[in-house]
């Protein structure tokens, strides 16, 4: 197994309740609907959802035949997985990012929200997520904004130390950066990804207007002003709409079951062979845990 950079582990965190439901997101959380519907396809087969947490999103993914929930977090996905069943149309799936268990070219979608802003090494990420879409396939991520208002007035008041104009992430607390736009357009293009559409969200997290106005009036608002991201991107949340180059042949069907995702994130074997309670790979041996309708890929069992 190779080294590769830390992760955010959410394991054992309320945050589903203490954040979202809790903490006063609910202008945030309508807002991002309103950016997800503008970059969604109207249909598609196969969804990974990189950084799943709770489910929180995935119901908004209508149009996909089938969904994979990944998360770090087994806490998380059992949530998710409490909140949304046993549907043949979901399967959660434990894993390290820079790791990705699957195959090659497999997805021809997936998504990324609230999540790239935990990644030490965003190229890195990106290049796994490119790896296992197919041609074609649509990518929508979101990210953590350096160059937003809030930020050039704190620069501008010498309030903050680091400055909101430079490329490379700005790391503010332990695992989470924020990013320059620019930045992420070129790790995007390096990786062969075409940017169709930028939004831009949150445009009133204010807690002056949050406290004075409904969350629904103030999404509805932001959803006015989200097109503006093909201009410019001052607000602490974006979110790019990427594809890869259409496909020179017809793609093949998608897989028929579970199994036939994954490969080995240890040697990159496939197909693993399904044992009671774990999946073994028959080219390094290692074993990959099922417990509670999740496949655990994080280490070997």
């Amino acid at each position: 197994m190779t080294n590769t950079p830390p992760v955010c582990n959410y394991e054992g965190s309320d945050y589903q309740t203490t954040f979202w439901e809790q903490g006063g997101r609910a202008y945030e959380d309508k807002a991002e609907e309103f950016a997800l519907r503008r970059m969604l396809p109207p249909a598609g087969n196969l969804l990974l959802e990189l950084g799943a947490g709770a489910g929180r999103n995935t119901p908004r993914y209508t149009a996909y035949n089938r969904i994979i929930l990944l998360d770090y977090s087994r806490t998380q996905l059992q949530q998710a997985r409490a909140k949304l069943g046993d549907s043949p149309r979901y399967t959660y799936v434990a894993a390290d990012i820079y790791r990705l268990p699957f195959r090659t070219a497999l997805f021809d979608g997936a998504t990324m929200i609230r999540t790239l802003h935990h990644m030490a090494d965003a190229p890195q990420a990106l290049a796994q997520v490119r790896r296992i879409l197919a041609p074609g396939a649509n990518f929508i991520l979101e990210f953590a904004n350096k160059h937003n208002l809030k930020a050039m007035l704190r620069h501008a008041l010498r309030q903050q130390t680091w400055s909101p104009y430079t490329l490379d992430p700005v790391e503010f607390a332990a695992l989470n950066f924020d990013f320059h736009p620019q930045a992420v357009r070129g790790w995007l293009q390096a990786q062969g990804f075409a940017v169709q559409k930028t939004l831009t969200v949150s445009h009133f997290r204010l807690g002056i207007l949050k406290r004075s106005l409904p969350p629904s009036l103030l999404a509805a608002l932001d959803s006015l002003f989200q097109p503006t991201g093909a201009l410019f991107q001052l607000t602490p949340s974006v979110f790019v709409q990427a594809t890869l180059p259409a496909p020179s042949a017809p793609l093949p069907p998608p897989p028929a079951s579970a199994l036939e995702l994954f490969q080995c994130p240890s040697c990159g074997a496939s197909p693993l062979q399904e044992q009671p309670g774990f999946l073994l790979c028959p080219s390094c041996l290692s074993q990959w845990a099922y417990q509670d309708g999740i496949y655990d890929f994080r280490q070997p069992a």
